[in-house]
Order: structure tokens, then sequence, then C-alpha cells
């Protein structure tokens, strides 16, 4: 156990000693606290100086807290540097808002890296919201700020009251709670305030009149440009600047100006220049101008001949006469007397300025030439130093005075011949320029060079112009030519004479050919050709075209040797036509213009209108437009016809003599028509006229007339023509019948009959439920039928060489085969009669070699013969006599009345007679009709049944009239 404690002995020492060493170097590290904070306020630079002792750190965090509501407003660690002379630490702190706005409490405490002291001793700032300040208050007060900035506001309630609102300006803020009484605003980006500056006012909530207030003025600090120094009396020194901008500062808070740390008392601003006067010329200068806001500071230096600027000329006189004037003044330094100056001199006549410079050494006086007699002038002079020019000097005041008067001008006379002998003597009236003083009268005088006679006529002073005949002229002079002398007279004098030779007698203008003259820009450009006889130049005159007498002519002389000119006057109107003439200067004229300034469409509208109607067609006249209403050159008319209230235009002629236009093939009814003269410019607005066209009763007569005669001689050479071409007529409509001819054997035995239709014939087969043998007869086709198969024939190909078929039925059927037909068959007239269950219908048989055979003898017509037919065995025997016996039974008690009333039987081939007596009687039996058949080529019923007797009344009326006319034309050629 000894041992062991033995052993433990030095562990223990070695942990004490290690503990000891822990605590002493603690020891030496722990932070001290700082002590005896100091608080130094700049209450007008819103700054607090804190300073300290002790902390042993280069690093403290430094606490700035709102005393009554504990809020932090600043809140860091710096590091802060020790006052080698006090031995303490200080750091300076910028409130951004007023110090007087609330308490603070200031804490400091020591940082090295992570290790920290305890906090100082709290010092207090003590603001003005302590309850000692019962009144309003409002900080900061009269605080003067750059344009731009920003600037926090504070308002502490008065005891007891109540926080309302804070205004600036016209704008009610958003404050902010500092304090139990304070409250704070920020004003950002300030604009320039007024002359007094902007107001800020703290009120009350329940009085409005418990408030406080404050002005805050927003401006700039100085800024200033071009300053330099010159010298009027070579001996001081006068300095002028720019103010780039005004400052807004007023009063004592206004920019204040110092050259060479001499303050400006009176920095004289002359137009855009500051000035200020040094009493001696020193070469180098220093300006510096100041204001709350700031101080700005420029430099010059020169020497000073080179900066000599000299003084206005004062007290300028003069002396004048007509043409000149000289101009005197005198300086009020003696140096100049010995300075090389140069002077301007700015001469000023009706609103018309001209400069003229002149040097000298000492100059004082200056002559002015070629001026105008009788003229207001006024002059004015400034000077420079002519060597090592700087600038010209001021202008003098204006010094006014007028030239003496003088005789005037040769007038600028023309003579103007009309064509019937008269004319007038014209003459410019002289400008003020050139009358040299009032004009009193001007003098005529005509004289003849040869007779040494004349004649003086005085006119007043606004006349410009004398009438002259020259016939009346002619009688005072046995000359050829007489001469006008003018002169214009003034209260000095009178003016050069001014001669124009003219003759007696107009001269002949037929013979000049007048061009168009184009106005162009501002004027006539007029070219001519030189005339070697016009040596003392040319003359041209224009005037109104449309004036006749006493015309108010202008007239300009172009230069000598000059053979183009432009004419320009103020008095061209539109609309006008103007005459120009070129002339000698001895009246003979070479060429003639005539043109328009600017042309316009006719004035009044084409006059004396009239319309008249010949036949369909409609004539237009009207009467020429005067001179006077054209107003252009009259290019031509245009012709509208009026369609529902617009115009057509029907035609536009050219030329001013087309003055008719005829409107051709116009139908019945009422036209309005248009006629409008045009030129360049446009139409006039027109002249309207109606008409209503009506029909020409004559001429309708005519055509009736002619049509009738027309009528009437083509009918007369259709009569004859048929009557040259008769036999051609009666072989196409009306040929002889043929006789019939028996080309078979008629001896074979009865059968029944062979109907089979030929090629060009239509059958129709009815079936029938029965057959009676007995009622086998020809019966007659219906009406309706009868039309309806002419219909099928038609639409068929027949022979047009054939007559229409005759048509009938007939019950018999055969009941053979067919076979071919052919014309010598023997077979052909055998059929059976077994089977009568069909009908055949014939609508069409024609002549040709059938299965009918017929055995016919003729006997002459005029006797009234008949024809007997010849009855073969079994076969169809149609005309066998009534009377016959053995026929009874063949025929239906309907066919067999008729036939029984006929005494004459059937004569199909006897000649006929609508009109004769035989004929009339047989009309209740089967009468005859035009082209009743006579063969088997006719074209009615053999047999015509009852219903067919019932409608042939008025058939056989109209057949009978139709062919009475026809047989007679053709019974001439009948055998």
């Amino acid at each position: 156990m000894l041992q062991l404690r033995a052993s433990c002995r030095p562990v223990w020492l070695i942990c004490c000693l290690l503990g000891l060493s822990v605590v002493h170097t603690h020891a030496q590290n722990v932070l001290t606290v700082p002590q005896q904070v100091n608080l130094s306020p700049n209450m007008k630079m819103q700054q607090i100086s804190i300073s300290w002792l002790g902390g042993g750190a280069t690093m403290f965090d430094i606490l700035i807290l709102r005393t009554e509501l504990n809020q932090t407003v600043f809140h860091d660690t710096l590091p802060v540097t020790v006052n080698q002379t006090t031995g303490r630490y200080e750091w300076n702190w910028t409130s951004a808002e007023p110090l007087e706005c609330t308490s603070l409490s200031i804490q400091i405490r020591s940082r090295e890296g992570q290790a920290m002291s305890e906090w100082s001793d709290t010092q207090i700032l003590q603001g003005n919201d302590l309850p000692t300040y019962v009144k309003f208050q409002l900080y900061p007060q009269d605080r003067v700020v750059s344009a731009g900035d920003s600037t926090t506001f504070c308002c502490i309630v008065a005891e007891g009251r109540h926080f309302g609102s804070i205004r600036y300006g016209n704008t009610i803020m958003n404050a902010t709670r500092l304090s139990r009484r304070s409250y704070g605003f920020t004003a950002v980006d300030q604009v320039p305030s007024n002359r007094t500056g902007t107001n800020v006012i703290c009120q009350d909530s329940l009085d409005e009149t418990k408030l406080s207030g404050t002005v805050v003025l927003v401006g700039y600090p100085p800024l200033l440009s071009d300053f330099f120094c010159e010298t009027h009396d070579l001996m001081s020194a006068v300095c002028q600047w720019k103010e780039r901008r005004d400052t807004r500062l007023y009063g004592k808070r206004r920019t204040i100006f110092s050259i060479n740390n001499r303050k400006c008392a009176e920095a004289i601003k002359p137009e855009e220049f500051r000035m200020c006067n040094v009493t001696q010329w020193e070469g180098n200068w220093t300006l510096e101008a100041v204001n709350p806001l700031g101080l700005y500071s420029l430099s010059d230096s020169a020497d000073i001949w080179h900066r000599v600027r000299p003084v206005a000329p004062p007290r300028l006189s003069a002396v004048v006469s007509a043409w000149n004037v000289t101009v005197l003044w005198k300086w009020e330094y003696e140096s100049y007397t010995s300075l090389a100056l140069v002077c301007q001199v700015e001469l000023n006549s009706q609103n018309n300025k001209t400069k003229r410079t002149f040097t000298g050494v000492g100059l004082s006086t200056v002559l002015l030439l070629d001026l105008y007699p009788d003229e207001d002038y006024s002059v004015k002079v400034r000077c420079g130093a002519q060597r090592n020019f700087w600038k010209w000097g001021n202008w003098s005041q204006p010094f006014s005075f007028k030239t003496n008067i003088d005789v005037p001008d040769a007038l600028n006379v023309w003579m103007h011949i009309n064509d019937d002998n008269t004319g007038q003597i014209l003459w410019m009236p002289l400008t003020a320029r050139e009358s040299h003083g009032q004009i009193t009268s001007y003098e005529v005088t005509f004289w003849s060079p040869e007779e040494n006679l004349q004649h003086t006529e005085t006119l007043p002073p606004d006349t410009f112009t004398l009438p002259i005949n020259l016939t009346q002229i002619a009688a005072f002079s046995n000359d050829n030519e007489v001469m006008a002398t003018v002169i214009a007279k003034n209260a000095a004098g009178s003016s050069p004479p001014i001669s124009v030779v003219f003759p007696l007698h107009a001269a002949d203008k037929s013979n000049i050919v007048v061009s168009r003259a184009v106005y162009m820009d501002k004027g006539f450009p007029l070219v001519w050709q030189d005339d070697t006889n016009s040596s003392c130049g040319y003359v041209v005159e224009w005037h109104d075209a449309l004036c006749q007498q006493d015309c108010p002519v202008e007239w300009m002389k172009p230069a000598l040797g000059k053979t183009n000119v432009s004419i320009e006057s103020a008095n061209f109107q539109p609309g006008v036509k103007y005459n120009i003439s070129l002339f000698t200067c001895t009246l003979e004229l070479l060429q003639r213009w005539q043109g328009y300034m600017q042309e316009l469409a006719p004035s009044r509208p084409v006059p004396q209108l009239q319309i008249s109607q010949q036949e369909s067609d409609v004539i237009l006249t009207w009467g020429a437009v005067p001179e006077v209403s054209r107003r252009g050159d009259l290019l031509g008319y245009n012709v509208y016809m009026s369609n529902d209230s617009h115009l057509v235009k029907l035609a536009s002629l050219s030329g001013q003599g087309s003055r008719e236009y005829t409107v051709k093939g116009l139908s019945e009814g009422s036209y309005k028509f248009t006629i409008k003269a045009y030129t360049s410019a446009g139409e006039d607005t027109g002249t309207t006229i109606s008409i209503t066209v009506e029909p020409l009763a004559d001429w309708l007569i005519l055509e009736i007339l002619a049509s009738l005669g027309l009528t009437a001689l083509l009918l007369a050479l259709v009569t004859v023509l048929c009557y040259k071409k008769r036999e051609w007529v009666k072989t196409a409509f009306y040929p002889d019948i043929p006789q019939p001819k028996l080309n078979d054997n008629w001896t074979r035995t009865q059968g029944p009959l062979d109907v089979t239709p030929s090629p060009h014939n239509m059958v129709h087969v009815v079936d029938k439920p029965q057959f009676d043998s007995i009622k086998e007869v020809l019966v007659g086709i219906p009406e309706e039928d009868e039309e309806e198969e002419e219909q099928m024939i038609r639409d068929e190909p027949v022979d047009t060489d054939e007559p229409t078929s005759l048509r009938y039925y007939n019950p018999v059927i055969d009941e053979r085969p067919i076979r071919p037909r052919f014309p010598d068959s023997s077979d052909s007239s055998g059929s059976s009669l077994d089977s009568g269950h069909t009908d055949v219908t014939y609508t069409g048989i024609q002549t040709s070699a059938s299965s009918l055979v017929f055995q016919m003898s003729q006997q002459g017509t005029s006797e009234g013969h008949q024809v007997n037919m010849v009855e073969s065995e079994g076969g169809y025997r149609p005309q066998r006599q009534p009377t016959a016996p053995s026929d009874d039974a063949l025929l239906p008690q309907s066919s067999q009345e008729p036939l029984a009333a006929c005494s004459g039987g059937y004569k199909p081939q006897s000649s006929w007679h609508l009109d004769s007596p035989e004929e009339s009687g047989e009309r209740d039996c089967l009468a005859p009709h035009l082209g009743s058949p006579t063969s088997v080529a006719s074209t009615q019923f053999l047999l015509p049944d009852s219903e067919s007797e019932e409608h042939g009344e008025e058939r056989r009326q109209f057949s009978s009239s139709a062919a009475s006319w026809f047989t007679n034309l053709l019974a001439s050629t009948k055998p």
C-alpha cells in the first residue's frame, strides 16, 4: 500500500500543475467590459459621437435601441481604433431620424472571435419626447436638403393629446410610431421646392388648431460654366460666368460668389451671364460659389491686351445730305485715342438692314454713301480691338435721321394704240426711292420736230395715263410722226424727260400670227428671234384680251440685246385671257401671244340651245359661248342624255365651231338632253332641253299604202304566173284521172279478199270477240281516227308523187299465210272467211297491182252513163249497183238505205261540176267532192258511212267554193 501511494503522488502533482496553468491562461484571455461610455450628439447633423475606455479588443458590438419601445435601431460588429491622443475608442453614428425624436439607449461590448465581454452600462441620449416637454414638436426644423434625397421627419404630440396626421406639402404621409408620443415618416426623392420652401405640418386628431410645423428647403448645390475676365478701360477687369441651373435657394441660403477670395457684393446678372467687377487687372482669377448644399469653383487667366472689349459709342450724331450722311461720336475713355479700333455700323431703312465696317486708331466718325433721298434711316455702332480681336463691344443706342430730297428719276413711258386710231400714253408711277420726294405733277408735251409745234398738258400726281386720238393729232401736225415727252416734278425740280414717237395711223395687225403662251411658275416665259431693225431694244406689253378701250396696260423693257423674258405681275388673275405683244422701241409690232395664268371652267352655260325633230332623229343646235364667259381655251362641247337622274354622254364634239348634233333613231317617248362646254379645267354647269318624240302620221300612211301596193303586185304576179303556167299547174295540182286497166284474168273463182296492205299503206288490226259475216260492209273511219292516222302517215316517209290513198274498213279477213304479192299472181285474190275475229282498217290503198283486180267499162261523162262493175268469182265487188238482189246479202242495213236513194248508182269516173243541176240533185247521195276519187288513188271514201254524211255538209260547203275557182281556172285545159 505504501508503495502504491508513493507511485500516485507524482500523478496528482502533475494534474494540479496542469489545472493551475489552465486557470492562469483563462485569466489572461478574459475581455474587459468597455468603461466610461460617453455620448456627444450633433443635432444638426443628426450624428452621435461615442467614445469609451477599455475593452481590450479591436472589434466591438454596438447596440442602439429606442428606449421606450425597446426597438433596435442599430446592431452591428465594427472595428474601432483608439485615439492616440485621448486613449479612448471613438466611433460616430449618423441617425436617419432627428435625434430629438425619441430617447436612444446605447450599449457596447468587446469581441475577439467568438469571445465577447459583457455589455457596458446603458447610456441614454435623451430625446424631446420626455414628459417634461409638453408641447407639439416637429423635427428637423428649417432643414435644407438636396433634390432627390430622402428626409425623415418626426412629430412629438403634446402631452395628453392624440396624434392626427402629418402632411408634407399637400400630401398626407403614413407615419410610424417611434415612442409613446413620437411619430415619424420619410419623404423620399424630394423635388425642388418653391421660393418659400415646402411646409410639413403635424395636427391633433381632435383639434386641428393644435399643430406644429416646419419648413424644408429642397434645392441644388452651385454649378457654373464659361468663366472669363475682360477689360473695358484697359485698367480694371470685368469677370463673367454662367449658372447652368437655378439652385432654388434664395435669401440667406442663396449662392455666395467670390473672386480671388474677394466677395462679389453685387453679382449682376445681365441676360444669361453673371458679372462681377474687379478694380485691378491681375491676370489670374479663381471664382468660388457656395450655398448650404455645396461649393463650386472655376479659374481663368489672360493678358490684358488679349481681352480688350470697347464700350458702346455714346451719344451719336450725324451730318445729313440727299445721298450720304456722316455719323460721329465721342469716347468716354482717353485710352481709346491711341487704340486701333474696328467699328461696325448697322444701317436700317424700311426694315432693310445693312452693315458696313470701318477701321482706324481712335475711330470716332464714319461716312455712309449711296443713300436714297427723302428716306428715313437709323444707325447704331459697335467697336472692337483691331489687334488681338477678342469680342465686339455692345451696340450703341440707335440714331435716326432723314436724307434730303432730290429731283425724280426718269419715268418709264409707253404708248398703247387701239385699232380705231385711239390710244393712251402711259407711265409707271415712281416709287419712293425713285421719286426722291413727293411728286407734285406730271407734264406731257406733244411736239412735231419738223414744224417745231408743241402742246403741253399738266396732270395731277395720281394720274398715270393720258388718252390720245391719232386722228386729232394728225390735224395738229402734217408729219407722219409725233413725239410725246413726259416728265415728273417735285419740290427739288423736274425729272429727265422721256420721249416716245408714235405714227399717226394704227399699224396693221392682221398679218401677225398669234401664238399660245403657257403660264409656268410665276409668269409667262417668252422667246423670240432677234430683229436687226430693233437696235434700241424691245418692249413687251400685256393686257386683258377682252378689254377694248382704255385698258390697264402693263409693259416691261428687257435689257438691250435680250431675246427672252418671263412676264411676272401681281395683277394676273385666273380665268382671264391676256394679250401679249412684242414691239420694237419704235412701236413696230413683231409678235403676239395669248394665254391664261390659269384656265377655269366656263362661268356660264351654253346659250340658245334649241331642239327639233326630223322623222325619228332629234337635232340639237346651240349658240357660241361668249368670250367673257369662257375663262379658258374652249376645247369643245359634250352632249349628254338624262337617264334616271344621271347623265349619259352621247358625244364629245371638239372645236368651237361644232355646235350641232343629231341624235338618230329615237323611239317614241320623252327625252332630256344637256349640252356642256368644256375647257382644260372642266365643264360648265350645262344647259338642258327636253323633247317628246311623236310618231309621224304621214310616214305611217305611206308604209300602209306601200304594203298594200306590194301585196297587190305580188298577187298580180302570182295570177299572171299561174295563168301562163296553167298547163303545169293543171298537171301538178289537178291531173287527169287515168282510166282503169285490167291486166289480170278476172274469171277466177270467188274467194275472200286479200287485204294485205301495200308497203306504203297503214293497217290497223282490231281484234273482236266475234264476227258476223252477214255484216260485211265498208265502214267509214271516224274523224278522230282519221286525224290520228293522218298524223302517223306524216311521220312515215311517203312517196310524194302518189296522191293520198283512199281509206275504208273491210271486215273480210284473209286467213291464208301472207305471201309476197306480184302483179301477175292469180292467187292474190284468194282469201278465207273462216275466221272473223279481226277487223282490218285500210288507211291508204295505193294504185298498185295488189289483191284487187277490177273489170271496168267507161261511158262518157257528158251522157251520164254509169260505170258497170264486172264481178269475178269470189272477188270483192265494191262498184255493184245497189238494185242487184245478189248484193243485198253482202251489205248491212245501214249501208243499203243511202245507196238505195241514189238512182244513178256509183259513178266513180264521171265528170262533175259542183254548180251543175245534176250534181245539186245528187248531194243527198254520195256527192262528189273536190278531189273525189275516180280511181284507187282517190283521197275520199268509196262508200261514206252515215257518220261521215252528218259532217259532210260543212265539208261540201267549203270544198264547193274552193273547187269552183280552181275548176274554172283549169276549165280551159280539160279534154
